[in-house]
């Protein structure tokens, strides 16, 4: 069984570097203090599409709305900026550590109804390898909701 442990990685400050490729410029501010820039909504969409059996809608004032047997997983928008945001389905260890981190925040509307949801917004001191494991661990959390029927179509977790 997969627990809810936070890699070493998590905690450390992991930063990266401006890139020269960004492919949505107007969106990507640069952080004066190191020099870093939050994953791009372009990179975001590509990371939640190579995961299996995701689907992508863009709803809920145009953002990016990534779902694996229908139900969501991860949003790309919900920040009234041009700063890239990025919302989460975690773990209530995650949603402890992560809730009160610069940078992260409890996800509008979700965590006000109780739900273990985390947004990522502005610049971070953790890179975009931490966001990728937790857009991975939430889509993880949110397949294992689905029925077991829905889990073997999907060809989700399998042993």
């Amino acid at each position: 069984m997969h627990h809810c442990l936070r890699p070493s990685s998590r905690i450390s400050l992991v930063s990266r570097k401006k890139r020269n490729d960004v492919s949505k410029p107007s969106i990507i501010k640069q952080d004066h203090v190191t020099g870093t820039v939050p994953m791009t909504y372009d990179e975001f969409n590509d990371y939640c599409r190579a995961l299996p059996a995701t689907t992508h809608v863009v709803q809920w004032g145009n953002s990016d709305v990534w779902k694996v047997g229908g139900k969501v997983f991860a949003i790309g928008g919900w920040q009234k900026d041009e700063q890239p945001a990025f919302t989460f389905k975690t773990c209530d260890l995650d949603f402890e550590i992560l809730k009160d981190q610069p940078g992260f925040r409890p996800a509008p509307y979700l965590a006000s109804r109780g739900m273990k949801w985390i947004q990522q917004y502005g610049v971070t001191d953790t890179g975009d390898d931490d966001l990728r494991y937790y857009l991975r661990e939430s889509h993880r959390l949110v397949s294992l909701g689905l029925t077991r029927k829905k889990q073997r179509e999907l060809g989700l977790n399998t042993p």
